[in-house]
Formats: C-alpha cells, sequence, structure tokens
C-alpha cells in the first residue's frame, strides 16, 4: 500500500487506516465503467493511479465532459450523491488503466466530523470541480469547436500524461457533442493549417471504424491560439 501512502499522506495517520480498513482496492481497465448514471452509489472511489473521465450523457447519446480525476483525488459528483443519499447524475469512466479504493459512502459524515484534515480534503475537492466546471461551461460558450478539440487533447495530457489517444472519431464527437464528420473535418483542417503537425499518425481502417491514433507528444499545439501552457 505504499503508493496510497505516498497519494494521500496529507491526511491524518489514524485515518489513512482507517480508509485502508475498510477501502476495497479494485483496478478498472481503460473505458471501463465505474459509475453510471442513475446508479445508486454505495461507495465512491479514491484514484489511487490512472485517470477517470466524468461526464453527463444526454437522451441522444452526446457527451459533455464535466472533468478528468487523477491520482490524488475523489470524485465531487459522487460525494454529493452520497451526502444526499440520492442516484448518481453523472458517469464515470477509466479513460487509461485506473486503480483506486472504493469506500463505504457511510464513512464520510463519520470521517467529515472526526478528521479535520479529510474534511478540509473534501472542501478542497469541491472547489477544485467547481473551478473545472466554470472552464467547462466557458469553453462551450466561448470557444470554437476547433479550439475545444484542441483544448480536449491539451487538458487530456495535462491531466494523465499520457501520449496518446486510441479512440475514434466518433469518441471525440461525443465527448465534444458534435458529429463524426464534423469532428473528422476539423481534424484535417488543423493539420493543413498547422495549429498542429501530424508527424507519426497511425490510421487504421478496419470495417465501419475509423482509428485514429494520435501521438500527442509529438503533436506541437501552437498553443498561443488558446493563450494554454503546457
Amino acid at each position: 500500500m505504499e503508493d496510497f501512502y505516498n497519494q494521500y499522506n496529507f491526511l491524518e495517520p489514524e485515518l489513512q487506516e482507517e480508509i485502508l480498513k475498510v477501502g476495497i482496492r479494485k483496478q478498472f481497465s481503460q473505458h471501463e465503467t465505474l459509475i453510471r448514471e442513475g446508479q445508486f452509489i454505495s461507495s465512491f472511489p479514491m484514484v489511487l493511479k490512472g485517470l477517470i473521465r466524468v461526464s453527463r450523457t444526454s437522451e441522444a447519446g452526446n457527451e459533455l465532459l464535466l472533468y478528468y480525476l487523477q491520482a490524488n483525488e475523489v470524485c465531487a459528483m459522487s460525494l454529493t450523491c452520497c451526502m444526499a443519499r440520492q442516484i448518481s447524475e453523472v458517469n464515470a469512466i477509466a479513460e487509461v488503466d485506473t486503480e483506486v479504493l472504493l469506500i463505504p459512502v457511510e464513512m464520510l459524515d463519520t470521517w467529515t466530523s472526526k478528521y479535520p484534515l479529510w474534511k478540509q480534503y473534501v472542501m478542497q475537492t469541491f472547489q477544485n470541480r467547481f473551478r473545472e466546471l466554470i472552464n467547462t461551461l466557458d469553453a462551450v460558450a466561448f470557444l470554437k469547436l476547433d479550439e475545444r478539440l484542441v483544448k480536449f487533447f491539451i487538458d487530456r495530457h495535462k491531466k494523465s500524461g499520457v501520449h496518446t489517444y486510441s479512440g475514434t472519431h466518433q469518441d471525440l464527437a461525443l465527448q465534444l457533442n458534435s458529429s463524426r464528420e464534423v469532428i473528422s473535418r476539423l481534424l484535417k483542417k488543423l493539420e493543413k493549417t498547422e495549429k498542429f503537425h501530424f508527424l507519426e499518425i497511425l490510421l487504421i481502417f478496419p470495417a465501419f471504424c475509423d482509428l485514429y491514433y494520435i501521438p500527442i507528444s509529438i503533436l506541437f499545439f501552437y498553443l498561443h491560439v488558446l493563450n494554454l501552457k503546457t
């Protein structure tokens, strides 16, 4: 459990032992779902390693990315549902192979009243996620789709450190609330306008599917377009 102590060493030692006692360590493969919309939550995840995508899905199947969770973080939306004893209003999906500790919901209130550092951690979690939700709203309201597409890759790389994206054009379309045709056209447009260079892109075209493997480490983003820094 050395990884746990390294990630959560800011919590009280007594609390750390309680977490390890009640928590269930579980691994999730890439694209595996941890939490579904409409699901009653009996436990919430504390991330040990990996990356979790938290999102909402429309009736048409389009997805709105809310935020990512990485090691040392917990899902604010899950905590909210736990506190109110409500069903989940979000999906949580492993973006890469991920390992978490699943904590029973009844421990949330107990630890909040018993451990000041846990209470501070939960409050900081809410503040961080609220800030990320504001950034998401700003992106949807004020950025053009091509800018949001570039921002998607930048944010994902910042959070995970992963240098490749192995999703399809359709995956990108769902996450950006667009269509596959529009995303494909934008990728071509961005390549031609050299907002980033595709130096080593592996294109695979199996039946009815266009996998577009994008090595982010060798995509040279022209970040002045979004005034972002890596």
